[in-house]
């Protein structure tokens, strides 16, 4: 049975109203001038609402919420109360400490990626609720994402920084449900690109447009080794069972799964082969290992843009860019690292272990790279002319 802290003549018939909703014991108290709701060894909640008859008119029904959502047992009592704040028309988001918050539940995002992918999303999501609020998740997810082309790769990580925040939001009862965010938007997938396997001709014309001995030091690499143009600045020798080994100790996100990375591995080389293809040892560990230098590279993070700045300005890649379209594909900076996928395909490794020496798991590597994979019907068809 609910109990008054003092005798206003309003008090009587708010707590037979209230005790219409429910049995529990509860009180009723003046909080400075505003009403707290207090459930005697559970805890309380002060309500936005005066001290006054009028005050207790507007709180009536969001007491009655708050037992509503507290009867079943599945939540506590700030729970409830939080839930039936959102519920509420006259509900005030402070977007900016809701942002704060989300923050500390993605640790794992860097200062870098947390500018760049989570924030321009999460505040156009907060622009939209200045004034009418959107209608529903769908409408407020398409007009968050309206900056970004359709298909593209910007507007896919955004898709996802954004449902995971309003997923976040809405479990929490910072949002109302309806802000869930859609299975599926309706929009245009863009075709994905076919990135260019770069041939081993196609490398040693590429080295010898290239007057800086740093940046074919890195061509070098990315071609033997099959690197990411990041693993460029985590390149590390370690002492193995055999002697000494080339590590990568560069992490990335697996995607899919919050919080999980790849691991570091061990390097091994695929030499490039020349034009009589005889093998190509340009001894690269032993290089590392005597201090050879690698060209600048941004220390805050971002070996594809600097390389892809560096070979944008040589004529011969702008060639070999042209050369490739032609053929439907496009020559990037990670056409080292498809080279590398290719030749080992050509040489017949098995797919586990070149999806282990590239550092992703079979079923990434097949998504990228199954059209290397040896073409047994071609094969059928060549021997029958042979």
């Amino acid at each position: 049975m609910g109990k008054l802290s003092n005798t206003e003549p309003w008090l009587k018939t708010f707590r037979n109203l209230v005790r219409k909703t429910t049995a529990e014991d509860w009180w009723i108290v003046k909080s400075g001038n505003r009403i707290r709701l207090q459930v005697p060894g559970v805890g309380s909640k002060v309500l936005p609402y005066d001290w006054s008859e009028e005050g207790a008119a507007h709180a009536l029904p969001r007491i009655q919420q708050i037992f509503k959502r507290w009867a079943d047992g599945n939540i506590t009592l700030a729970e409830a109360a939080q839930t039936a704040d959102t519920s509420s028309s006259k509900q005030q988001l402070n977007f900016d400490e809701l942002i704060e918050s989300y923050r500390k539940f993605v640790p794992n995002a860097g200062d870098k990626t947390w500018k760049k992918n989570y924030l321009p999303v999460l505040r156009n999501c907060r622009d939209k609720f200045k004034g009418t609020p959107p209608r529903d998740g769908e409408i407020l997810c398409m007009g968050c994402l309206e900056q970004w082309e359709q298909g593209s790769r910007s507007r896919q990580i955004s898709r996802q920084k954004l449902y995971g925040f309003l997923t976040w939001a809405v479990q929490r009862g910072h949002l109302k449900t309806i802000y869930l965010p859609p299975t599926s938007l309706p929009e245009v997938r863009k075709a994905k690109r076919v990135g260019y396997a770069i041939s081993d001709v196609e490398i040693l014309r590429l080295l010898e447009g290239m007057p800086d001995p740093r940046w074919q030091f890195a061509v070098q690499l990315c071609s033997v080794y099959g690197l990411r143009p990041e693993e460029l600045r985590w390149l590390r020798i370690k002492n193995g069972a055999k002697g000494s080994e080339l590590w990568t100790i560069y992490q990335k996100s697996m995607g899919g799964r919050k919080g999980d990375k790849t691991e570091p591995r061990r390097l091994l080389p695929l030499l490039v082969r020349d034009l009589d293809g005889s093998s190509i040892d340009w001894k690269l560990q032993a290089r590392l290992q005597v201090g050879e230098k690698l060209p600048p590279l941004q220390s805050d993070g971002d070996g594809a843009q600097a390389l892809r700045n560096y070979l944008r300005r040589r004529e011969v890649w702008r060639s070999l860019k042209t050369e490739a379209l032609n053929t439907g594909e496009q020559l990037t900076t990670y056409s080292f690292r498809h080279r590398y996928a290719k030749a080992s395909h050509a040489a017949g490794l098995p797919v586990a272990n070149i999806a282990e020496a590239m550092g992703h798991t079979i079923e990434v590597h097949l998504g990228s790279y199954a059209r290397f994979k040896p073409d047994a019907t071609a094969d059928l068809y060549a021997q029958v002319n042979a």
